[in-house]
Formats: C-alpha cells, sequence, structure tokens
C-alpha cells in the first residue's frame, strides 16, 4: 500500500476543535469514539496533542509498545474485536514526563509524519484530537489529513463567553481553511450530582447554542460534568465500562447520532 492511501479505507474523518485548552475536548473525543462504538460502528482516534497526550489514559491503555508494519505504524487496540483504534503521539515520546519543548518546524514535521504514516485499516470514523488553538499544528495535521479527505470538524466549548470568544476565532479558522463545520458540542453544560442525579450549572448556561446561532452552525447538544466518569478516569478504572451507565451517555450518544446522520448525507 502506498502510504497515501493508508486512509484509503476511512469512511470519515472529523477533527475535533477548540479555540483554548481545557475544556474537555480529549474527553468528547473519547466519549464520541465510545458511543459510536456503542452504535455498533469501526472507530480510530487519532491523538495528535503533543503537549497533553491524554487519552490513552482515559482508555487505559498505558504505554504499549508501537509496533511499525510494511505500511506504517500499527494502531493500538482497547478491545479484542479490534473496534476502537488508538494512536497517540504520546506513544512516541521516549519520557512520558518529559515535556515537549520544540520549535514550529520540527512540530509541523514530526505531525504530518504521524498523520499520515498509522495504518487504520478499514474504520467508519477517525476522530482527530488536535491541540487547542489555531496554529502551526493545526494547518500540518489540516495539510496532511486534506490530501485524503476531511469531512469536517466539531468544536468543543464550555457555556461561558469567555470560552465561546475562543471557539468564535476557531469557527473563522476553519471558514479559512475550508473545513466544514460539524456543529457544536457545549461541555461542562451543569453538574450531575452523584447523589440525586440531580444537574445544576455551576458555569452559565447556552453559550454553546448562542455561538451555533449566531454563526450559523448546527448545535449538536451539551454534556454535563459527570463525577462517575471523572472519577473513573482520575482513578485509571474502566472509563468504557462505567461509560453506558454515566448520565453523560445519553448525551453524547444523541450528539453522535446527530454527527454519523450529518456524514451519511455529504
Amino acid at each position: 500500500i502506498e502510504r497515501h492511501q493508508l486512509l484509503a479505507q476511512v469512511r470519515h474523518v472529523v477533527l475535533v476543535l477548540s479555540g483554548k485548552g481545557g475544556v474537555g475536548k480529549s474527553t468528547i473525543t473519547t466519549e464520541l469514539a465510545l458511543a459510536l462504538r456503542h452504535a455498533g460502528k469501526k472507530v480510530g482516534i487519532l491523538d495528535v496533542d503533543l503537549c497533553g497526550p491524554s487519552i490513552p489514559r482515559m482508555l487505559s491503555v498505558g504505554r504499549p509498545e508501537v509496533h511499525q508494519c510494511d505500511t506504517g505504524w500499527v494502531p493500538v487496540y482497547t478491545d479484542a474485536q479490534k473496534s476502537l483504534a488508538l494512536m497517540s503521539i504520546g506513544f512516541l515520546m521516549e519520557d512520558p514526563d518529559e515535556a515537549v519543548v520544540w520549535r514550529g518546524p520540527k512540530k509541523t514535521a514530526l505531525i504530518g509524519q504521524f498523520v499520515s504514516d498509522v495504518a487504520w485499516g478499514e474504520l467508519d470514523v477517525l476522530l482527530v484530537d488536535t491541540p487547542p488553538g489555531t496554529s502551526d499544528e493545526h494547518l500540518a495535521v489540516l495539510e496532511n489529513l486534506k490530501k485524503h479527505k476531511v469531512d469536517g470538524a466539531v468544536l468543543v466549548t464550555t457555556p461561558q463567553a469567555v470560552s465561546t470568544g475562543d471557539v468564535r476565532r476557531e469557527i473563522t479558522f476553519c471558514k479559512k481553511t475550508g473545513v466544514r463545520i460539524l456543529g457544536i458540542v457545549e461541555n461542562m453544560s451543569g453538574f450531575v450530582c452523584p447523589h440525586c442525579s440531580e444537574c445544576s450549572n455551576i458555569f452559565s448556561k447556552g453559550g454553546g447554542e448562542e455561538l451555533a446561532k449566531l454563526t450559523g452552525s448546527v448545535f449538536l447538544g451539551s454534556v454535563p460534568l459527570d463525577p462517575l466518569l471523572s472519577a473513573s478516569i482520575e482513578e485509571g478504572k474502566d472509563f468504557a465500562q462505567s461509560f453506558p451507565d454515566s448520565s453523560t451517555f445519553s448525551a453524547i450518544s444523541t450528539i453522535s447520532q446527530t454527527l454519523l446522520n450529518s456524514l451519511q448525507t455529504d
């Protein structure tokens, strides 16, 4: 297989973007992947966040040895059925505690190679977790993926105006680079009480919906903060196992369904 054909059997490529850090982009990426897997899809996650590759920890895969086959890097599978494949830039770092202090060109070269060198095989959806912002790294991801195809981007925000302001810049970035916006997800929109399951708004509410209206984008839905899931990530428990029982699950399932529908109507 030629290198540029490594993504040939990947039906849809979706970028997960946010204008700022700390909005739970990696969590949303992971939850979307698990919800899509629950819906019977074969999913891949490409984790390109150089400074904080946190997805391997969320899916408790640790630091596996990454192997190469004739065509490129072999992704790490999180389950025996091989329905969820993961490739993280964190797997390629010598020391997980080492900060990545690299200048732009080196980062861009690594990302370029990384994006185009994973032997994904057949996938329904490949989710790409990007670093926050609209930097060189994003352009490198885009340029390399665009040789294949990018269906569009899901933008993650939290309800507050500060966050939605940053995401607005990301929307401009998408428009300038010709990336279709598949929709906006409002994360951390309320806190689910672990005792009575009532959801209270810690932050303001509705920033994501407002932003979608203003920019003419689809509002995919809002996802609450769920202590059950936070604890399972923190304690290294099986996040995937506790995910279907969480109150986040129904919200994310609906979002993933809407997303699948819009991908299929391309």
